[in-house]
This record gives structure tokens, C-alpha cells and sequence, in this order.
């Protein structure tokens, strides 16, 4: 049975996306381009920089555009050239684009159960355009074809007058009610952090409590909560770039290296430890929930996105995410984190 060694938050810097959704973080900070990223290294080139002898082991590649992910040109080679290393891979889309979602599927198709699919339910967006049925038959054929799947809600403001109606054609379609993610604010210049709402943030959380959401409740909980526990993030888990290479330890972090350019190249793993730069933890529910801070319990990753009852995940993902990188890591010893905290900037 497969470990987790190392967790990746991957971004492709693609602009363009076919939906206009109010709280879009790209749309906040009126960064939508509508431009494809433009790749340093071809998709084979980065499956080889990606390999699992290079990297300890199998790893969980996190993927996410700027705008739709599947809009990307090489999205498919590139999901196929990491899959081909032996890692698995999850795929954030809106869930519309039918054509790139089949494509994925079927360059992969030797890989299936290694995949796993994020469909952000941009319910008004869909109603409006008219995607509502693609989105839900998109879904069901990426389930069909043997991926595993979660249909996420971000729950803002214009939402709450159609939760009843969200919450029962997800029930329809799906076999269960959506996860639940908070949106944040993300106009530049904030002073704070805040949600994405003009109701109280006690308010925000019982609207969001009616879909028993357990990836709602755990962000909710570690929302602008300083972290000070020794984090090994920037060794166990990562920020990378796809359109450059440049990994990162964590989002604050300012110390990088291109680890696409030379596949040959020793990675300089190195644990933030005690000095992260960050607020909160940004992206908790991954991050977190995978375990980079092992002194916390936390739920698995799974446990915060599967819905049983309509079994959303494979066993093989269940199996795979359901694991901490602690098991297949060894925390560092007091020397070791010495010199690790001893490296101030994050």
C-alpha cells in the first residue's frame, strides 16, 4: 500500500477562464488576462524533473490555474507526464470545458485511479450559461471512467438564497451534499484577512454548517490562526510553479530554486520549522490535514473531502489520502531543526 512522501501545490498560471464568478480571487484582483501560461519546459521535461527516485517516493500533485485549469493547451501532457512517474494527481476545474476533461481521461486512462478531480460548483455562473447538466454530466463521466472526485461549493453572499436548491441537486446528481469552502477577500491593499461576506462571520458559519461539510468546519477552525508549531513545509510539501519550475517552500517564502532546468539536480529540501511568515495557514485543508505539522491532529485529507455515502473516492484514493506524510518521513531531530530555524528568511 502506497505512502505519501511529498505534497505539491501546483500552479499554471492561466488567465483565461469561460465563467465570470463575482468572488473569483483572480476576478478581485482584476488579474483576469484571459492568456495561456506560457511553459519554460515541455510537459516531458517536467515529468522527468518529477521523478519518484528524485523526489523519495510517490507524491500528490495538486493542480490549479489561475483561471480553468483544463483551459491550459498542454494540461493533458502535463497531468500524463507526472501520472507516468507513478505520482497521483488532483485536477481543480469548473468542470465545463468536456472536451480537455475527456482528454485527460483518456491520455491517462492506464493511470485512472491515480487521478482526482476538484469541480468547483459555480452554481449562478452555470445557470446563466446554461452548463448546469455538462457540469453534472462531467462529473458523473470523469466517475464513470474510475477517477475520484469532490463537487466543492465556495460559499459566498449570492449563494445563500439558493442553498436549498444547491443543496438538493447536488444530493440528485451526486449522491450528497457538496463540500463547503470559505471565500476570502482578495482586493489588493487589505490591511486583514477577512471572508468574502457582508454578514457576521457567526452568520457566515451557519450557512455553511447546513451542508455538514467537514472541509468547511476545518477551514473554519484555522481560519487567521497564527501557526507556531515547527511546520515541514518546504521539506514534506511544496509551492511549484509548472510554467517555470520554481519551487517554493511555502507561499511567504522567498527562497526558491528551479527544479525543472537540470533533472539531475539535488532539490534543497528544508523545513520552515518555527518560522513562517504567513498570518494563517493559507491553504489548511491541505496542508494541514496532510500533516506538515505533526504535532496537530488533524483529519486526513480524504476525510475532509470524500462523501461515503455516495462514495466519491476510489479505494485506491481513499487509501492514498487517507495516509500523513509523517509516515512516510522522519521529523527532524533537535539539531536538525536548529539549523532549519536557523534560515529566517522563509
Amino acid at each position: 500500500m502506497e505512502k505519501i512522501k511529498r505534497f505539491f501545490e501546483c500552479l499554471i498560471p492561466v488567465t483565461a477562464c469561460n465563467l465570470r464568478c463575482s468572488y473569483c480571487y483572480v476576478i478581485q484582483r482584476n488579474n483576469r488576462k484571459n492568456k495561456m501560461a506560457n511553459l519554460k519546459y515541455s510537459p516531458e521535461q517536467i515529468g522527468k524533473a518529477l521523478s519518484k527516485e528524485r523526489l523519495g517516493g510517490t507524491c500528490y500533485f495538486s493542480i490549479c490555474g489561475a483561471g480553468e485549469t483544463t483551459l491550459q493547451v498542454e494540461i493533458e501532457d502535463i497531468v500524463y507526464n507526472i501520472l507516468k512517474q507513478g505520482h497521483y494527481v488532483n485536477i481543480t476545474t469548473n468542470g465545463t470545458i468536456t472536451k480537455k476533461l475527456e482528454a485527460i481521461l483518456d491520455k491517462s486512462e492506464k493511470y485512472i485511479e491515480h487521478i482526482h478531480f476538484a469541480f468547483s460548483f459555480h452554481y449562478l455562473e452555470l445557470q446563466r450559461l446554461k452548463l448546469l447538466k455538462t457540469f453534472f454530466d462531467n462529473v458523473n463521466l470523469v466517475r464513470q471512467r474510475g477517477a475520484s472526485i469532490v463537487v466543492q461549493l465556495n460559499l459566498c453572499d449570492e449563494y445563500i438564497p439558493h442553498l436549498d436548491e444547491i443543496e438538493r441537486i447536488c444530493i440528485e446528481k451526486v449522491g450528497a451534499k457538496p463540500q463547503i469552502a470559505a471565500t476570502r477577500k482578495e482586493e489588493k491593499g487589505l490591511q486583514k484577512i477577512e471572508l468574502y461576506t457582508n454578514y457576521t462571520e457567526e452568520d457566515y458559519i451557519e450557512f455553511g454548517r447546513k451542508f455538514e461539510s467537514p472541509l468547511f468546519e476545518f477551514t473554519m477552525k484555522n481560519f487567521n490562526v497564527k501557526r507556531k508549531e515547527f511546520c515541514y513545509a518546504g521539506d514534506w510539501s511544496g509551492i511549484l510553479d509548472l510554467s517555470t519550475g520554481i519551487m517554493r517552500r511555502c507561499y511567504n517564502s522567498y527562497i526558491y530554486q528551479d527544479i525543472f532546468k537540470n533533472p539531475k539536480e539535488k532539490i534543497r529540501f528544508m523545513a520552515i520549522g518555527n518560522c513562517c511568515g504567513s498570518p494563517f495557514c493559507m491553504n489548511s485543508s491541505h496542508f494541514m490535514s496532510l500533516g506538515v505539522i505533526p504535532s496537530i491532529q488533524t483529519p486526513t485529507y480524504e476525510k475532509l473531502r470524500n462523501r461515503p455515502e455516495a462514495e466519491w473516492y476510489t479505494q485506491n484514493m481513499k487509501n492514498f489520502l487517507g495516509k500523513k506524510l509523517i509516515e512516510n518521513n522522519k521529523e527532524y531531530n533537535y539539531f536538525g531543526k536548529v539549523v532549519s530555524n536557523s534560515i529566517r528568511r522563509t
